[in-house]
């Protein structure tokens, strides 16, 4: 086995540790989350900060119970789209574990990393009802697509995929988790996921690691820019129309406000970096990854 430049352990040494860490610390979300607990109405379900419209005009002219709204409604479709994300990388680690040797650690922690993800599934569903919200539901042709990604995601494309999907959202909920502003049931649910997700995030990392050196030519090519295509998605995500609408806003009006706004690029930009900075040591960003990261808004002009 090759051993790592940055940690001198092997894989195996490496899943070994994580799963001795997840024995320690790990949570059940039914029992470890008070869902008895009642919301507050004067706190936010994002922090403002992390709202899409906020240091904006529009913003300003918003009543607070509406800055509040929308940030419940945003709340709802960053966790709708969890539990999307969540299923796709369920679907794609089974697939993978059909080919794998089933005592190795590596596989072990995988299969850990699936419980974790299925129970994130659950507190996500379990804080959209909570909140008394609806979840935003793909269209058709979004639940086609869903349902064709995992047979794409192989090799190197399900790490760099699970960073995609896990570093932005733990990145920012790390800078914004302790905002006092928040409702201390989406304060809980944070501190929860960034735990789990922490490792998660480091056995990517150190799988992608470890693959690279030894990646062909025209796959690493693939890979490194193939990623750009997450500032398509997380674009579309973080200014969906749907919570505008259900905001009682323009959504189209609101969606090019969002667009547009200086603060929401800097929030994003600050979201995304320690991955730029992860795929940019590791040799996985491409120049057309690289374009479309910053024309959507992840990386600096």
């Amino acid at each position: 086995m090759t051993a790592s430049a940055t940690t001198g352990t092997t894989h195996a040494e490496f899943s070994e540790r994580l799963l001795k860490g997840s024995v320690k610390k790990s949570y059940a979300p039914i029992v470890d989350i008070d869902w008895d607990a009642p919301l507050d109405p004067d706190k936010f379900f994002l922090p403002p900060k992390a709202v899409s419209l906020y240091g904006t005009e529009l913003w300003d002219k918003m009543s607070r119970e509406q800055q509040i709204e929308l940030s419940r409604q945003e709340f709802v479709n960053t966790l709708s789209a969890g539990i999307w994300f969540e299923n796709i990388l369920n679907q794609a680690l089974l697939r993978k574990m059909m080919h794998q040797d089933p005592t190795a650690r590596a596989t072990h922690y995988e299969l850990t990393e699936l419980g974790d993800e299925t129970r994130h599934m659950i507190m996500f569903g379990k804080a959209i009802e909570y909140v008394g919200a609806k979840p935003v539901r793909p269209r058709l042709y979004q639940r086609l697509i869903i349902n064709l990604l995992p047979l794409g995601f192989w090799g190197s494309v399900i790490w760099v995929a699970a960073l995609i999907g896990e570093e932005i959202f733990d990145s920012i909920q790390r800078q914004m988790m302790d905002d006092p502003e928040l409702q201390p049931m989406v304060q809980r649910l944070m501190r929860i996921h960034v735990t789990e997700e922490a490792r998660h995030i480091q056995f990517a990392r150190d799988g992608l690691r470890k693959r690279v050196p030894h990646m062909r030519r025209l796959n690493r090519i693939w890979v490194s820019n193939l990623n750009g295509a997450g500032g398509l998605f997380f674009r579309y995500l973080f200014t969906n129309k749907v919570p505008y609408a259900r905001a009682g806003l323009n959504p189209r009006e609101a969606r090019r406000i969002a667009r547009n706004s200086p603060h929401r690029r800097e929030v994003q930009v600050a979201g995304f970096a320690p991955l730029a900075a992860f795929l940019e040591e590791v040799g996985l960003m491409g120049p057309i990854a690289r374009r479309l990261w910053r024309r959507t808004g992840f990386l600096p002009q």
